[in-house]
């Protein structure tokens, strides 16, 4: 039987995409940046060693809010190696995907409301050979990870309702955590990460992490704050969150 080796390098692609995992950490929300001096903000995350800059695309639709886009991803990529989390708060993501220049390295989470097709979504994004992620909203159910278990590398939860910073904690969310690591534990994919997101202040990141999570999206709540630079900001929030290792 003749091999295709079309359907070879794409194994091969599916079998490295399931290698990649979201690191344990920090991601540093990116709409909190400093727009009138990103570069000192980036000096400062690349100091405090962030595992992760994290961009939430929002179209207007979805959310009812508009954030950065893929120019300004492929910008910071020419001054920075720290990695890209790509966060798809938009409506129907199948079509959208083609509009960023997705590298090796780079996570993205695209959400489960957003889309009648989430097995194809998140299936196509591994072939890409990225870290791929579904997001859940406060109130959206956790079966509906069900059968796309197999395709995802991370689960985003919402912990604040999406599409604005500087909102307050969820409080049923921390629950939440808990039921989507028990969820994953018992369906076989303990390795699955649980990254959350909203209102990830340190007292907030304590309970979060104690629940089950493992990588903290983190906006003007934790680490660009006004009373203390990142790279202080970044060591309380280690410093809180290993004292529960």
């Amino acid at each position: 039987m003749p091999v295709d080796m079309k359907e070879c390098v794409l194994l091969s692609n599916l079998t490295e995409g399931r290698k990649a995992m979201l690191e344990k950490g920090l991601s540093a929300s990116m709409m909190c940046v400093d727009f009138l001096d990103t570069k000192k903000d980036l000096e400062q995350l690349k100091e405090a060693k962030i595992e992760y800059l994290h961009f939430d695309i929002m179209d207007g639709e979805f959310v009812s809010n508009y954030a950065v886009g893929p120019c300004m991803i492929e910008g910071l990529r020419e001054g920075t190696d720290i990695k890209m989390d790509i966060h798809l708060m938009v409506g129907h993501p199948e079509r959208k995907i083609e509009y960023f220049n997705l590298q090796a390295g780079d996570a993205v989470s695209v959400h489960a409301e957003t889309t009648a097709h989430l097995h194809r979504v998140v299936h196509g994004l591994k072939k890409r050979g990225v870290t791929v992620g579904a997001a859940l909203n406060p109130a959206t159910k956790i079966d509906v990870l069900e059968h796309v278990l197999d395709e995802l590398d991370f689960v985003l939860i919402m912990t604040v309702n999406p599409g604005f910073a500087r909102q307050k904690l969820v409080p049923v969310t921390l629950e939440k955590i808990a039921s989507v690591r028990q969820y994953l534990d018992q369906h076989g994919y303990s390795n699955i990460i649980i990254q959350v997101d909203g209102n990830v202040n340190v007292e907030n990141a304590v309970k979060m992490k104690a629940a089950g999570a493992d990588n903290f999206v983190c906006g003007t709540a934790g680490l660009f704050r006004k009373d203390m630079d990142i790279v202080t900001a970044a060591k309380v929030l280690r410093e809180a969150l290993n004292g529960l290792s």
